[in-house]
């Protein structure tokens, strides 16, 4: 679980964040949703340390994360698998080698262990055999899912998105979403999806924070979208015309 306690941050002058609190809990997948400027990218570096929070805290169960030694945040981000928006492969290395990477910079385990792990993740992922190819040979969806591998293969209890269906055909954005749902669950894992995609929200989103002007204006179920009364949130979400077709079959 992840608490963000009175999260604010300013940059000189301006003030980004502006007292978020936010609870995200093991094995769902927590979306932070808004437009562009909101403060979204600025509160997801907060959450994994790139970022000093002003004022207040991020909690990872209960460990004090903003607030801890070096050695303390080290042993936090072990445990934190990141899926880049553009996958941000290492284009000199091989399917295998960008997977394993984690477990070379991490552990000291040997190097049959590690291939072992890869290999699972890589089989979870439906990129069996795939090891020998570089990342010039990979679809986007590909390399999307090598991201995947890469993120979970130390056995991450935490799991950050930012914007994982970007670039992508709508058919493979599905796959991906669905992908990112099944491990959350099977692994029980803390997930923080960063989106725009308002498809990805509805169909995988388990509990959902809108950001307006660095606040948090919305929190709920995908289930609670259309029941709504808050105008920034409405216009941001029915925004897309098939949203405003549910909105008005509601009413």
């Amino acid at each position: 679980m992840i608490e963000l306690n009175n999260i604010q941050k300013s940059f000189g002058e301006v003030t980004i964040l502006k007292g978020i609190n936010a609870t995200f809990k093991p094995g769902l997948v927590n979306m932070i949703i808004g437009a562009s400027g909101t403060g979204k990218s600025v509160l997801l570096k907060c959450m994994v340390g790139l970022e000093q929070p002003t004022v207040g805290s991020v909690m990872y169960n209960q460990r004090d994360f903003s607030h801890s030694t070096r050695k303390e945040q080290i042993d936090i981000r072990k445990d934190i698998g990141m899926l880049f928006q553009g996958a941000a492969l290492f284009d000199s290395k091989t399917v295998e080698e960008n997977v394993r990477f984690p477990l070379d910079i991490l552990t000291n385990q040997p190097l049959d262990e590690k291939l072992d792990k890869v290999n699972q993740v890589l089989d979870r992922v439906g990129l069996t055999n795939t090891n020998g190819k570089m990342p010039s040979e990979l679809s986007g969806g590909m390399k999307k899912r090598v991201g995947i591998a890469r993120a979970i293969v130390n056995n991450s209890k935490y799991l950050f998105c930012d914007e994982p269906n970007s670039g992508l055909d709508p058919q493979t954005s599905i796959t991906i979403d669905n992908l990112i749902k099944e491990i959350t669950q099977e692994y029980n894992i803390t997930t923080i999806v960063v989106s725009h995609d308002m498809n990805s929200v509805m169909e995988i989103g388990d509990y959902i924070m809108f950001m307006h002007q660095g606040l948090k204006l919305w929190e709920g179920s995908s289930d609670e979208i259309l029941d709504s009364e808050v105008d920034e949130f409405n216009d941001f979400v029915f925004a897309n015309n098939l949203m405003r077709s549910l909105k008005k079959l509601r009413k």
